[in-house]
């Protein structure tokens, strides 16, 4: 049986904090708050949003304080715990037919292997979830908090089908848990990897029509393709999508999604940029994606991406500076990349800014999303070429906050290996501008949206 955890050990404060005022430091433990015991980061955030708290807390040397906090209702005390969860993480209890990290190589780091399927986490970072490790205890905890949104990984709404899906005889049941959350007012996203013959065609309409009845509270629905790497030994047999079935699969959302439209005034469900791709059609407008709400699903990402990109490009000063950079992207975006950069040659006739599309040779080809390129493959189809005077990249290349790339190698690493400085653009339209045009000062004022890294193909 797990001991309880006693506290939880702060590891560092914010300056200018309450908790600074009250003088906490770096390795005191959190004991309780308002006589309770703090379970994990969803307890201690509602119990700490009050206006008088009693907080009971362990220095270092084992003298306990009790100290009294006057303060705003929802102000933080800006404590910072060396376990950001403030509990153990919830690995996923499932063996889901198409699950990325089933699909990778030997030999990378231990947290790409990791699989998690905790409700917690979806709060927090956005995760999606199967509800399978989802207890009553957690559901009650999240009505009672009144958590929102929560993003749930639906895949199918029929239950035997999403047993098999799954690998996990409970996964069908664990579909009920929609009504409590829906019953206890909570607002969900939902996601469905869809993989061709299984839970596409009558079963993608089955599991629309189903989910209909908790709309709007279940505010998206995303279609994303299955990812399949070269290291499918031994696992379900599943093909790429075809440009037949993407245009199949994109006439049956767009057709629910103007029925959505007539109803509720949201277009609900969405394909995601892969599907328009190699279905070779326009992306959709950007009013069609209601407000951007599935971008971490690779929902509208490159219509956002062109939008931001053509109102920077507009709002600059024209110059004739000479400029010469070269951006590295996936396959997938490259296209899009060549839209933005020859529109930004037409002001800026003496720029020179290269795309270079790499070509995944370490997961296979069939993988096109800037977030899965190795610094490997990035360094092997760049060496000696001509880059310029700096290498743009996409921050999603990178571990999330870090300058490491999915094999391990750093940003210091390729810039050795090709003798350029690298630059690492955020996830927005304007920052690619600056970048290329070498305003990168003024990257931190842009839009920073979530590197989604391995997340498009490792939630279950």
């Amino acid at each position: 049986m797990k001991k309880k955890q006693e506290g939880h050990v702060i590891a560092s404060i914010e300056p200018g904090s309450i908790a600074e005022e009250l003088e906490l430091e770096p390795g005191d433990v959190v004991l309780a708050v308002n006589d309770n015991e703090i379970e994990d980061v969803f307890d201690y955030h509602y119990l700490i949003n009050d206006e008088y708290l009693l907080m009971l807390v362990r220095k270092a040397d084992g003298e306990e304080w009790e100290l009294e906090i006057e303060k705003e209702f929802e102000e933080d005390l800006g404590i910072v715990f060396e376990n950001g969860l403030m509990d153990d993480y919830r690995s996923c209890s499932n063996q889901c037919i198409f699950c990325f990290i089933d699909q990778m190589p030997p030999g990378m780091r231990d947290t790409l292997y990791f699989k998690d399927d905790d409700s917690r986490l979806s709060f927090l970072q956005g995760n999606y979830v199967t509800l399978t490790n989802m207890k009553d205890h957690d559901l009650e905890r999240i009505v009672k908090y009144h958590l929102s949104p929560i993003n749930v990984s639906v895949q199918t709404m029929n239950p035997e089908l999403r047993c098999m899906m799954l690998h996990n005889r409970f996964a069908g049941s664990a579909l009920k848990k929609l009504d409590r959350l829906y019953e206890g007012g909570i607002e969900m996203n939902g996601q469905v990897v869809l993989c061709p013959g299984v839970n596409d065609g009558p079963e993608l309409e089955y599991t629309i029509a189903e989910l209909e009845k908790y709309v709007p509270q279940m505010q998206s629905l995303s279609v994303v393709p299955v990812g399949l790497s070269k290291f499918r030994k031994g696992l379900y047999p599943l093909e790429p999508f075809t440009r037949e079935q993407a245009e199949q699969t994109i006439d049956l959302i767009e057709k629910w999604q103007k029925h959505f439209m007539e109803c509720f005034g949201i277009h609900f469900v969405q394909a995601s940029d892969e599907f328009y791709i190699l279905a070779g059609r326009p992306l959709p407008e950007a009013e069609r994606y209601d407000g951007y709400i599935q971008l971490e699903n690779g929902v509208g990402m490159v219509r956002l991406l062109l939008e931001e990109a053509e109102e920077a490009i507009r709002v600059l000063p024209g110059d004739r500076a000479e400029r010469k950079v070269t951006l590295a992207t996936g396959r997938l975006a490259a296209p899009f990349l060549e839209e933005i950069v020859e529109k930004i040659r037409k002001k800026y006739p003496n720029t020179r800014a290269e795309v270079r599309a790499i070509r995944n040779d370490f997961f296979g080809e069939t993988i096109t999303v800037s977030g899965l390129v190795t610094g490997r493959d990035l360094i092997a189809q760049l060496k000696e070429r001509d880059l310029g005077e700096r290498l743009l990249l996409p921050e999603n290349m990178f571990r999330s906050g870090e300058e490491v790339f999915l094999d391990d190698l750093t940003k210091k690493d390729a810039e050795t290996a090709l003798q350029v400085p690298v630059h690492i653009v955020k996830s927005s339209g304007q920052a690619l501008v600056y970048g290329i045009l070498g305003l990168e000062e003024e990257n931190g004022n842009m839009p920073d949206y979530q590197a989604y890294e391995l997340k498009e193909r490792t939630d279950e």
